[in-house]
């Protein structure tokens, strides 16, 4: 165990490193300091603003504003400027379906990233055929030249998941994947024209969605629920009748039926 002795010999020299680390940080900070006129003088380019980048996947460019600041803080000689920027490189899926043999096409770049710069870029795809995936394991290479992919009629063969990498020929780094989901199905299996199969009342709101209108029944609906109406009524009657004809016909068989044994009794 450590003795009282040790104890205190070790406090004192801590107490003594202590202060003379205090002493030494106040004769520094006495001393002044010489800023050469050289570095007064300087001015300095800094970036004073920047925009978000042009797209959310994939290369983009953002516009950047660059001043000369002077040492009294006054901005000049500012210029603008875009730079490239890329947040992130996975795009994700986008899915279609289409009929068979109707033309479809598909690109790799969005209007946007469609420029001068597009020579810069390199694409190659690949095909997992008639599956929707993102399994990389499960592609294929699939030969086209360019950013984008044209099915003049498209067939059952064609459906698959298609994928397209960008890669930037400056650094040889790929700067956008995506992927297309593509389903092809026979015209006689289903009828994709949604308007056909609307009701009237979907139809007139799918004609006027920002109205608040109220359909008034028309003269037929009217008609057929007024014969509903009276259908109804004259069953009623009926089977009201036919009840009371039928109960009454009971009775009377059974108050004939006891005077006849009354009388064979007597």
């Amino acid at each position: 165990m450590m003795t009282t002795e040790t104890s205190l010999t070790l406090g004192i020299f801590v107490f003594a490193f202590v202060v003379s680390l205090s002493v030494a940080s106040e004769e520094t900070s006495a001393t002044p300091i010489t800023i050469p006129k050289e570095l007064r003088a300087a001015v300095a380019q800094v970036l004073v603003s920047s925009t978000s980048c042009s797209v959310t996947c994939g290369l983009g460019y953002k516009e950047e504003k660059i001043c000369v600041v002077e040492t009294d803080g006054k901005r000049k000689h500012c210029t603008q400027r875009k730079v490239d920027c890329l947040s992130n490189w996975i795009c994700g899926m986008q899915h279609f379906t289409i009929l068979v043999g109707k033309p479809f096409e598909f690109s790799c770049l969005s209007p946007k990233e469609i420029g001068p710069e597009t020579q810069s870029f390199r694409y190659s795809w690949r095909l997992a055929r008639g599956i929707i995936t993102t399994d990389d394991a499960l592609f294929a290479p699939f030969k086209t030249p360019s950013f984008v992919v044209k099915l003049p009629s498209a067939e059952e063969y064609d459906a698959g998941t298609y994928r397209c990498d960008v890669q930037f020929m400056k650094t040889y780094k790929i700067v956008k994947r995506i992927y297309f989901g593509l389903r092809v199905i026979p015209g006689d299996l289903v009828d994709m024209n949604f308007d056909k199969s609307l009701t009237p009342e979907q139809d007139l709101e799918n004609a006027s969605p920002q109205q608040n209108t109220t359909v008034a029944p028309g003269p037929e609906r009217w008609w057929s629920w007024r014969q509903r109406a009276a259908f109804v009524f004259l069953v009623g009657i009926g089977s009201g009748v036919g009840g009371g004809l039928l109960l009454h016909t009971l009775l009377r068989c059974a108050l004939k039926a006891g005077g006849d044994y009354e009388q064979v009794k007597e």
